[in-house]
C-alpha cells in the first residue's frame, strides 16, 4: 500500500502561515525516474498522491503515473482544482444540477446535497450577437439586445448564483471566458484544507488549454464531464502520452504569435497528437512572451492535443502582477514551485518524452488558414488559389452591386486566441492608423467588427491613441464576448445576403479566430481565413481575397496611389515600445470590479430549487434523470437502421445545434407551433436548456453530406419505413415510435471542433445507440459515451469500409462485441440490406476506461451521479 504521507511536507509562507504539499523531490528521491517527467504528468502526479484514498485512487492508478517512463498504461484518475463554465454549455449544466436537486426533493433528499465541491466560475461569452456594428452605439446596443432576448437565462443565472455556494458568475459584457481566465480568474497556486498545490482546471470549452500558457494546467470537456469534475468525482483517462516540442531559435520582425499558431496547427495537425499533453520547451520557447504562449496553446483544439503546456518562468510572474496579481501571490507562487523543481521552461533533453518534435521558430512566415480548416495553412501568394481565383483587384468599392467571388464580407477581430494578445492588438490599430494617416477606406460591404475579450483591450488601445483609428475604418467596440469567432456574427451589411443568394456567390471571411468551417462564421460565407488582428485589417482595406497581398497593393491612398501591405505594417520595435508604455497594470485594475447585480437586470424568487415554468419555452426540466433514458442495455447490436452515413472531419458543428433557428427546420417548426414568432426565435446557444428544441436540431447543418441522400447536403435522411427523404429528427423520431434504436456510421476525425455536449445529448436523445466511426476526436468520444451512446472505432488495420457500398436507406446493421467486458472490446460491424450481407468491418469499441464502463452501464454520467448522490435508479 502507498505511503502517501511519506511525501508531505509542511511549507511556511512569509506571513507566518503555513500549507502541507506533497514534495515532488521527495517522490523522486523514492522513484528517481519522476525527475525528469515532463511538468504536465509531474502535476498529474502531485494530485494523485495528495488526494489518494485507496479507493477513487488507489495503488494502481499512483504506480501506474510512478511506472509511466516504463510504458506501464492504465486508467488515471485526476482531480482538478476547479471548474470553469461558459454560458452555452455551463448553463445546461447548472440546469441539469437544478434537475438533480429537483430529482433530490421528490425523493425526500435535501436539495442542498447536490452542491459543487470544488469553485465554479461562469463567464456569459458566448451568447452576445452583433447585429449593431460599424457606429459608438453598437456595444450597447447589442448588450440591450442580449438582456432582452435571454432574459429567462438571466433570471436562471440569478438563481443559481444564490442556490450554489461555491458558483461565481462574471457579468456578461466582461469579456471572453479564457481571456478572463488568464486576467483575473487563474491563480497559478490552490490553497484549500491546509494544502497548497498547483492550479488546475477543466472547462467547457475546448480553447481552456490557453491556460497552458501562463503555466496551469486545464483542459476542454463536455459540460457532462465537468458535472463529474464539479460534483467531486476525479476525471479518468488512460495514462497519456507526452510530447515534448522543442523550439529553437526566434520568431523574425513581422511575424506573430498568431503565424506561429497556425504553422504549430498545421505541423501538429500532420505528426498526429490528438489526445496527448505537450509540454514545449527549449530555447525558442523562452523567446516567447507569455501572451504569445497563451496564443499558441489556445490553439492546442486545432491541433488535436488535450493539452499544451508552457512552463513558469519570471515572465509568467510578470504578467500576474501586471494583470492584478498582488505581490504576496506571486511571491506564494514562486516559492512553492521553487520548492517543487517546476521552475523554469526546460532545455531541450533535460525531460523525457514520449516523442520530440522540433520546430525552428525563424522558419515561421506570415501566413492564414483557411478556407475550412484551421489546418489549412496558406501563405499570403497563395490566397487567391484556395478558392481558385487569380484577379488581384482589391481595394475600396462603393456598390453591393458589383459584389463577386472572393470578396470579403466580414472582417472580424475577435476571439480570445488574439484579442487577448497585446502585441497583436497593438499591431492592428497601428495598421489601422497608418491606413487613416493614408486617407484609406473599407469598402461598404465588408462588415467590421471589433469583438475584444476583455474591457483591458479598450483601455490600452484609447491610451495608445489607437482605438479611434480602429474606429474609423469602421472597427467600433461591437461586444465583449466570443461573437463572430462563435458564428454570432448577425446579419451582414445591407443588401449582401441577397446579392451572394441570389448569385450564388463564393465570398469570404476573415477573422482573427481559432475556427473556420464552412458555415461556421456565417451560414452564408464559404470561404473563411484565421489571420492575425492585424491582417484582418489589412484584408478589409483590400475588401477581397482575389489578390495577393504579399505583392498587390491593399487598397489605395487618397490621391488614388497604390498602398501596399509592407507600407503599413507596423516595426516590431514600434509595437513593442507603445505595448510597454500602455499595457500597464493601470489598464488592467478595475476591468473586474462589477456589482452582483450586473449578472442579471432583474430579480427572481430564491430558494434551493429552481421553480420550472411549464409555459417556458427556454427551460424545461431535463429528461436524463428519466428511467427509460436511464436503463441501458449493454447487449450486441442487432438489425439497426442506419440514420446517416457520414464522412471525414464531421465536427460538432454539424451535429450540435448552433446558430440562429431558420423558420424552415424541425425546430423553427416546433417553436411556431407554440405561437412563438419567428423575430422571437432567438438561437439555438440560447435555447440550450430546452431539449425540445435542440434534439430537433440535431445533426441541423445546412453543411452536413448524408450519403443516404446524396448529392442532397443538410439534415436529411430516408425513412425506414418508406424510403422517403425527411429530416434526421423525423427519421430517428419514427425508428423510436417503432421500437428500434438508429446507428450513424462517420470517418475519420469524427466529432472535431468544439466541446458542445448537444452534439452528444442529442444524438442519445434521437435514440443513436451507436456511432461507428473511422477515428474520433477525443472530447466527443467522451460524451458519448458519457450520454450512453457506444462508441466504435474501424481497426486501422481494416482497409475495406462502408466507403463503396451504395446507400439507399433499406440497410440495416448489427454489431457483435463482448458484452462482459466493453472496455476496448473487439467489435465486428455487419451491413446488411434485405437479408443479404454486404460488408464486415473489424472494430473495437471506443470505451476507454473501467470509469467509463461504469458510467455507460449506469446509462450515462448524469444517471450515474443521481445514483451516486441520492442512491438507487430513478423512480
Amino acid at each position: 500500500m502507498l505511503r502517501s504521507k511519506d511525501f508531505v511536507r509542511t511549507l511556511h509562507w512569509a506571513d507566518g502561515s503555513a500549507a502541507q504539499y506533497v514534495s515532488l523531490p521527495e517522490l523522486a528521491r523514492s522513484f528517481p525516474a519522476v525527475a525528469r517527467y515532463p511538468t504536465p504528468l509531474k502535476v498529474m502526479l502531485e494530485a494523485a498522491v495528495r488526494r489518494y484514498d485507496g479507493h477513487k485512487i488507489g495503488d494502481d492508478h499512483v504506480m501506474r503515473l510512478m511506472n509511466w517512463h516504463r510504458g506501464v498504461r492504465g486508467e488515471i484518475p485526476f482531480f482538478v482544482a476547479r471548474v470553469l463554465l461558459q454560458d452555452v454549455s455551463g448553463i445546461p449544466l447548472l440546469g441539469d444540477l437544478a434537475a438533480l436537486r429537483s430529482e433530490a426533493q421528490r425523493r425526500g433528499s435535501s436539495a442542498r446535497d447536490i452542491e459543487p465541491e470544488v469553485p465554479v466560475d461562469l463567464v456569459i461569452d458566448h451568447s452576445v450577437i452583433v447585429d449593431r456594428w460599424g457606429d459608438s452605439a453598437a456595444l450597447q446596443a447589442n448588450m440591450a439586445q442580449e438582456f432582452r432576448q435571454n432574459l429567462e437565462r438571466y433570471e436562471f443565472l440569478k438563481w443559481a448564483q444564490q442556490a450554489f455556494r461555491r458558483l461565481c458568475v462574471v457579468p456578461p459584457g466582461t469579456g471572453i471566458v479564457h481571456q478572463v481566465n488568464l486576467e483575473r480568474l487563474a491563480t497559478g497556486i490552490a490553497e484549500r484544507d491546509g494544502w497548497v498545490f498547483p492550479d488546475t482546471l477543466v472547462g467547457t470549452d475546448s480553447h481552456t488549454t490557453m491556460a497552458n500558457g501562463i503555466g496551469v494546467l486545464g483542459w476542454g470537456v463536455g459540460g457532462i464531464e465537468a458535472a463529474a469534475a464539479l460534483m467531486g468525482e476525479p476525471l479518468y483517462f488512460d495514462s497519456p502520452e507526452v510530447v515534448g516540442v522543442a523550439l529553437r531559435g526566434a520568431l523574425r520582425p513581422g511575424i506573430t504569435a498568431t503565424d506561429l499558431a497556425l504553422h504549430l496547427t498545421r505541423l501538429l495537425r500532420e505528426h498526429g497528437v490528438v489526445g496527448k499533453l505537450l509540454e514545449f520547451h527549449g530555447s525558442g520557447a523562452r523567446t516567447l512572451a507569455v501572451m504569445d504562449r497563451a496564443t499558441v496553446a489556445n490553439m492546442a483544439p486545432e491541433y488535436g492535443a488535450t493539452a499544451a503546456w508552457f512552463g513558469i518562468d519570471d515572465s509568467t510572474f510578470d504578467y500576474y502582477k501586471l494583470t492584478g496579481r498582488s505581490e504576496d501571490v506571486v511571491a506564494r507562487m514562486r516559492k512553492y514551485y521553487k520548492m517543487q523543481g517546476m521552475l523554469g521552461i526546460p532545455d531541450t533533453g533535460a525531460h523525457d518524452y514520449s516523442e520530440v518534435i522540433t520546430l525552428d521558430l525563424a522558419a515561421v512566415e506570415r501566413c492564414l488558414s483557411g478556407p475550412a480548416r484551421p489546418e489549412q495553412l496558406i501563405a499570403l501568394g497563395a490566397v487567391p488559389a484556395s478558392l481558385g481565383l487569380s484577379d488581384v483587384q482589391t481595394g475600396a468599392r462603393d456598390d453591393i452591386a458589383e459584389l463577386s467571388d472572393g470578396d470579403i464580407v466580414l472582417a472580424a477581430i475577435t476571439s480570445c486566441t488574439n484579442t487577448a494578445n497585446p502585441t497583436a492588438m497593438i499591431a492592428a490599430g497601428l495598421l489601422a492608423k497608418a491606413a487613416v494617416e493614408r486617407g484609406m477606406r473599407v469598402a461598404p460591404h465588408v462588415k467590421t467588427v471589433l469583438a475584444p475579450g476583455s474591457r483591458a483591450v479598450t483601455v490600452y488601445l484609447r491610451n495608445a491613441g489607437l482605438l479611434d483609428a480602429l474606429e474609423q475604418l469602421g472597427f467600433h467596440v461591437s461586444a465583449y464576448g466570443c461573437a463572430a469567432c462563435v458564428g454570432n456574427t448577425g446579419g451582414l451589411a445591407p443588401g449582401v445576403e441577397r446579392a451572394i443568394a441570389e448569385r450564388e456567390l463564393t465570398v469570404a471571411a476573415v477573422l482573427s479566430g481559432n475556427r473556420n468551417f464552412e458555415g461556421r462564421i456565417h451560414k452564408a460565407v464559404k470561404a473563411n481565413y484565421l489571420a492575425a488582428p492585424a491582417l484582418v485589417v489589412a484584408y478589409a482595406l483590400a475588401g477581397s481575397v482575389r489578390g495577393d497581398l504579399g505583392t498587390a497593393p491593399c487598397g489605395y491612398d487618397r490621391s488614388r496611389q497604390p498602398v501596399y501591405l509592407n507600407d503599413i505594417w507596423p516595426e516590431s520595435g514600434e509595437i513593442t515600445a507603445l505595448v510597454n508604455a500602455v499595457v500597464t497594470a493601470e489598464a488592467f485594475s478595475g476591468t473586474y470590479t462589477v456589482a452582483d447585480n450586473e449578472v442579471s437586470p432583474c430579480e427572481v424568487e430564491c430558494g434551493h430549487t429552481f421553480a420550472w415554468n411549464e409555459k417556458s419555452t427556454y427551460f424545461v426540466e431535463p429528461p436524463f434523470f428519466r428511467p427509460k433514458l436511464s436503463a441501458h442495455r449493454a447487449a450486441s447490436i442487432a438489425n439497426v437502421p442506419v440514420l446517416a452515413v457520414l464522412g471525414d472531419s464531421v465536427t460538432t458543428d454539424h451535429i450540435s445545434p448552433v446558430g440562429a433557428i431558420a423558420a424552415d427546420s424541425d425546430a423553427g417548426l416546433y417553436l411556431a407551433e407554440l405561437g412563438i414568432a419567428l423575430g422571437d426565435f432567438n438561437t439555438f446557444g440560447a435555447r440550450r436548456s430546452n431539449h425540445h428544441v435542440m434534439v430537433r436540431g440535431t445533426f441541423g447543418s445546412p453543411r452536413l453530406k448524408n450519403a443516404l441522400v446524396a448529392p442532397q447536403s443538410g439534415p436529411l435522411t430516408r425513412s425506414r419505413r418508406d424510403g422517403r427523404i425527411c429530416s434526421i429528427h423525423t427519421a430517428a423520431m419514427e425508428n423510436v415510435a417503432d421500437g428500434t434504436m438508429s446507428i450513424v456510421l462517420a470517418g475519420h476525425y469524427y466529432g472535431s471542433g468544439s466541446a458542445r455536449d448537444w452534439a452528444a445529448k442529442g444524438t442519445a436523445l434521437l435514440g443513436v445507440r451507436a456511432v461507428v466511426a473511422k477515428s474520433f476526436e477525443r472530447i466527443h468520444r467522451s460524451n458519448l459515451v458519457l450520454m450512453g451512446v457506444l462508441p466504435i472505432e474501424v481497426r486501422e488495420s481494416t482497409v475495406v469500409t462502408w466507403d463503396a457500398v451504395h446507400w439507399t436507406g433499406r440497410e440495416q446493421i448489427s454489431i457483435e462485441f463482448d458484452e462482459s467486458k466493453l472496455t476496448r472490446a473487439d467489435a465486428v460491424i455487419h451491413i446488411q440490406r434485405d437479408g443479404e450481407s454486404l460488408l464486415a468491418v473489424a472494430g473495437r469499441v471506443r470505451i476507454d476506461t473501467e470509469a467509463e464502463c461504469r458510467y455507460f452501464a449506469a446509462g450515462g454520467m448524469l444517471p450515474y451521479l443521481t445514483s451516486v448522490k441520492l442512491g438507487g435508479a430513478s423512480e
